[in-house]
């Protein structure tokens, strides 16, 4: 299954983000990708100050460019995220798409970015936004996927949680910052795959000095052996991979983690 990752720089002109993005989905349906992901807040800069100003609903014109970018190009399409303005709240909401430009699952982020690192990144997503209170596993081409959006990826719970459920994969668009990407963002994603022995798949904004938020952008995917496939490196840019599910078996066979696993050691029913 041919996966692409989409890197682009996000400006501050919702209109041309979207044509950028419509241009690289495109790209990647003419690349032979069966599924495209974009990256968080593709279409809106990344910081509180502008969320609200770019909020949309279910249904509006970010929504509805997602579906058509899907039908168009023919690919299941993970749209990134963007602000959704949903019953007087906000919620940093990823949707993806299928083939026929069909909504196939929503998940709105459960964790949100609240950090504060001495000398580093301060950023409190709550102040604008509501968390999620979902895990979301969805199935598309045959397959079981789960889906999460960049500060879900730090809690294990919930990438087991979506194993424990049959995803083969997991799609994370995600914007991690110039002071945890390097530490973490590699770190984090192998580390996912080892636990639960499935693909982990990330898509970021491309590197951007100039603009308000600095991506340390790499999208990234790791096979279920925890081995970096492809990293998408600093720029805009679409790198297709073509993953073959059925290594998660095979990792899973010679290295019994998940089967070897005792829930009632851990207080879990399952």
């Amino acid at each position: 299954m041919k996966i692409a990752l989409i890197q682009m720089k996000v400006g501050m002109d919702k209109e041309k983000n979207l044509q950028k993005a419509r241009q690289l989905v495109l790209h990647a349906g003419k690349e032979g990708a069966r599924i495209a992901v974009l990256p968080e807040m593709f279409c809106c800069p990344y910081a509180n100050e502008y969320f609200p100003q770019f909020a949309e609903p279910v249904g509006g014109h970010i929504f509805t460019e997602l579906s058509n970018m899907a039908k168009d190009a023919n690919v299941t399409l993970v749209g990134g995220s963007f602000p959704l303005e949903e019953d007087g709240k906000l919620y940093n909401a990823s949707f993806v798409f299928s083939r026929d430009g069909q909504l196939r699952a929503s998940h709105r982020k459960a964790h949100l970015f609240d950090i504060n690192v001495e000398g580093g990144q301060k950023f409190c997503e709550s102040e604008v936004f509501t968390p999620g209170e979902q895990i979301t596993v969805f199935h598309t081409a045959g397959h079981t996927f789960g889906l999460a959006v960049c500060f879900d990826i730090r809690f294990p719970e919930m990438f087991r949680c979506m194993a424990l459920r049959g995803a083969e994969a997991v799609f994370v668009p995600a914007a991690f910052n110039m002071t945890t990407g390097p530490m973490h963002w590699e770190l984090t994603f192998r580390m996912r795959a080892v636990d639960n022995q499935f693909f982990m798949i990330g898509a970021a904004p491309a590197q951007d000095k100039y603009h308000v938020y600095h991506s340390y952008a790499h999208s990234m995917i790791c096979d279920p052996w925890g081995k970096v496939l492809a990293d998408a490196g600093e720029n805009e840019g679409v790198i297709v991979v073509d993953i073959d599910l059925s290594e998660n078996e095979r990792a899973r066979a010679q290295l019994p983690i998940l089967s070897a696993r005792k829930p009632h050691l851990y207080g879990m029913k399952e």
